[in-house]
């Protein structure tokens, strides 16, 4: 009953199925599929050093581990690793093995700031707590029922407003570039972020598998976006909203809500019938406005952070 940890390797369909199988069963409230576990092992930006590890016992894959540097950081020497076993082959020493093997490759690269989330609950901040992390924010994970909860009816655009699909601006997607990375510099974190390169967000968000342009919607003020929704599905009846914000000169207007309530209905038309989006715990005037489409939080993680000497 020896257990082992090993990287993920590129192509092989069993990795990348098994790593999506445990990391669906550990966070069912956020979107994996073979697919795009095996898109983000060939796409990773190469700056973040990117390594998913297994856990295997006797054949069988139990725990995975994303591990990388935060490369798009103005603050250099941080890591994360973000390790889940599945829930019914927990205390084997997977988790564990996985900390290990993520914290030498961390350490190796020169971090020297460590970041996990963990899954808000006694046994999961001990583990945490006994591998040197302190805890630091919190966020939540919110569900929403499109097949049997009520959306809150379309409201009618201002003069200068106008809705679009994300997939309209397919020939040139630069314009939601520049409004995400003006929006995520603005996200509540204690991991500052910059959004500068062009090319490795077309790769990591507008191609990525699991990134339906067509579902996404976008609020348009004089010809350029002013607000968004972006919107994933796995491909079957799963969707989920990665980012909803506004450019500064635009806030107080509702624009957001529009974008995201346009969105929503339009997924619930195409046969999707669970929505999932997260929001940080501090977030208020985010939640406020997930509350008010009807979203209910369903579980909490907790960022912990470790510094190295």
């Amino acid at each position: 009953m020896t257990v082992i940890v090993r990287d993920v390797r590129p192509g092989d369909r069993r990795d990348a199925e098994g790593f999506a199988r445990v990391r669906t069963l550990a966070l069912p409230f956020v979107l994996h599929t073979p697919d795009s576990v095996g898109y983000d092992v060939t796409h990773a930006h190469p700056d973040a050093r990117y390594r998913p590890l297994l856990a295997e016992q006797d054949g069988e894959l139990i725990g995975t581990a994303q591990v990388g540097i935060v490369h798009d950081s103005p603050e250099p020497g941080q890591g994360y690793l973000n390790v889940y076993v599945a829930p019914d082959r927990t205390r084997r020493g997977a988790g564990s093995l996985l900390v290990r093997a993520a914290e030498e490759h961390l350490t190796a690269l020169g971090a020297k700031k460590l970041f996990a989330w963990v899954l808000d609950s006694p046994a999961n901040r001990a583990f945490a707590e006994k591998h040197g992390y302190r805890a630091s924010r919190s966020a939540h994970f919110l569900r929403l029922d499109l097949a049997n909860g009520a959306l809150p009816p379309r409201q009618a655009l201002p003069p200068d407003v106008e809705l679009r699909k994300g997939s309209d601006y397919a020939a040139d997607p630069r314009p939601l570039f520049d409004l995400d990375a003006e929006t995520m510099a603005d996200e509540p974190s204690d991991v500052a972020q910059e959004f500068t390169d062009y090319e490795a967000w077309l790769q990591e968000t507008w191609q990525h598998p699991l990134f339906s342009p067509e579902l996404t919607s976008v609020a348009v003020v004089d010809g350029r976006p002013a607000a968004f929704s972006a919107a994933r599905t796995d491909g079957g009846t799963r969707y989920g909203t990665v980012m909803t914000g506004t450019a500064r000169a635009h806030r107080g207007r509702g624009l957001a809500k529009l974008a995201k309530n346009d969105s929503l209905h339009r997924a619930r038309a195409a046969g999707l019938t669970q929505a999932f989006t997260g929001n940080d715990a501090g977030n208020e005037p985010m939640i406020a406005i997930n509350k008010w489409f009807g979203y209910e939080i369903c579980a909490t993680e907790v960022r912990h952070v470790r510094e190295l000497g």
